[in-house]
């Protein structure tokens, strides 16, 4: 009897043992879980909030990243902007920087460059930068191709206290409303020199909202009316709204008011001024076109710094694409100088950041149009998945040249810091660690692991002849 109950003890114990072994892993299953999922909160920005839209097109924002209290702030939103065939983004101007990247289509941009009305054409590939405050016009000027364009838009502290995004619109009417709306309709109508009733009409006829259509079989806007004007007939348009023959001098007036008449004017007339105004504006830089800054046989990377283009320096952004062949990775690195975004432009792919305690933040898989940032500091790397390329698109908030700290492979921080306090810092020998650091002979981007298997294997052939 008494056996039997030791045996029946003995059972209750290991059984409750098991249990608590198996509560215990649940537990830590469960909290690695929860941190997975918070990482991704933090870090992966899917939450696609439409700030324009309208049958010509449509402006998305991405808030960028997540903030509590001064940790993790991110001083950036990434924007998505989708115009139909022959459409315009009526004139505005922002109170933060925007730095433009054509993802496909075609477009015309024009805004304010030392008060005058500069013009550029813009093709796939193309960066170009408006500084804030600078009233700019964007449009579509292919008849038949959707123009998309991924813009970062930087957080002011002078923008904190309005909305992710706060368009200005000088153009407008009844929607959106312009910034003329709000003065008082006696004190605008003295401003401009034109009659109360003018007035009222010149700033109710917009009813299609930010995005309108030029031309087609849509309702023709009265952008599309004043565009198609012969000079002299957008001149005297002009000149019944704003008295220019009376105007004071620049030094006179206001610089606001001096850039809004300017832009007014020279939107108006612009074959007189933009020729002579295009060859001081800045021009735009392809990133298609520019020479990859690293490349081996498993994939290629290239960035562009105020080095390479000049107006990034004003915005302090820098730009970067990435493309990666099936199954390789950038090697784990540290961005010591930025912060990164990225943008999933063609392929699927995992992102692994890591926090600074040594645990795993976030390992999300992310497909096309995913938005994802990095702290600066934060180690982390980008895997491509094995059923095709993976390639990325992406802003960091320097302007100047990003050293990026790799963590492994040839010429990584494991290469240069081995030695007898490294080896001691890990509890190995220096042979083993020498070993380690040595295994890896690629550099930035490294292979899959199924090609580092075959190139070992043909080493060992090789060394075998």
């Amino acid at each position: 009897m008494g056996k039997r109950r030791t045996l029946l003890l003995l059972v209750l114990v290991l059984f409750s043992t098991l249990l608590a072994s198996v509560d215990g892993r649940r537990e830590r299953d469960d909290e690695e879980s929860e941190r997975k999922t918070q990482g991704e909160k933090w870090f992966l920005l899917r939450h696609l909030h439409d700030v324009v839209k309208t049958d010509a097109g449509t402006m998305r924002l991405v808030k960028g990243g997540y903030r509590r209290g001064s940790f993790l702030h991110s001083p950036m939103h990434i924007g998505f902007i989708s115009m139909e065939p022959n459409s315009l983004f009526i004139p505005q101007y922002l109170d933060s920087n925007l730095v433009l990247f054509v993802h496909h289509g075609e477009a015309r941009v024009g805004h304010l460059y030392k008060d005058e009305l500069a013009e550029r054409k813009l093709k796939c590939g193309d960066v170009y930068t408006i500084p804030a405050g600078s009233a700019f016009y964007l449009e579509n000027i292919v008849e038949n191709q959707r123009l998309h364009i991924i813009c970062s838009i930087d957080i002011t502290s002078e923008s904190m206290g309005w909305n992710v995004y706060q368009p200005f619109f000088i153009g407008g009417g009844i929607y959106p409303a312009s910034i003329f709306a709000g003065f008082d309709h006696t004190t605008l109508s003295t401003a401009l020199n034109v009659s109360t009733t003018e007035l009222s009409t010149f700033l109710t006829r917009q009813t299609s909202g930010p995005i309108v259509h030029l031309s087609g079989s849509h309702h023709t806007s009265i952008w599309s009316t004043f565009l198609a004007q012969e000079p002299h007939q957008r001149l005297a348009h002009l000149k019944r709204i704003v008295n220019f023959e009376e105007e004071a001098s620049p030094k006179e007036e206001e610089p606001i008011t001096w850039s809004l008449r300017k832009f007014l004017f020279t939107l108006l007339n612009r074959e007189d001024v933009i020729e002579r105004v295009n060859h001081k504006a800045p021009s735009t830089y392809n990133l298609y076109n520019k020479k990859p800054n690293f490349k081996n046989d498993y994939g290629w990377s290239k960035k562009v710094d105020e080095s390479d283009y000049s107006p990034l320096k004003q915005s302090s952004n820098g730009v970067y694409l990435v493309n990666l062949s099936p199954g390789s990775m950038v090697a784990p690195h540290v961005n010591p100088t930025a912060i990164e975004y990225g943008i999933v432009l063609k392929g699927t792919g995992r992102i692994q950041i890591v926090y600074p305690n040594g645990t795993l933040a976030m390992n999300a898989r992310v497909r096309e149009g995913d938005v994802f940032w990095v702290p600066r500091y934060f180690p982390f790397c980008q895997i491509a998945s094995t059923n095709g390329p993976f390639e990325f698109f992406g802003f960091t908030t320097s302007a100047r040249r990003n050293h990026q700290q790799f963590l492994v492979g040839k010429n990584s921080l494991m290469q240069s810091l081995r030695g007898p306090e490294f080896a001691a810092a890990f509890g190995i020998g220096e042979k083993r660690l020498k070993r380690i650091a040595n295994a890896q002979r690629e550099q930035v981007i490294l292979p899959s692991s199924s090609a580092t298997h075959h190139e070992k294997f043909a080493r060992m052939i090789r060394d075998f002849d």
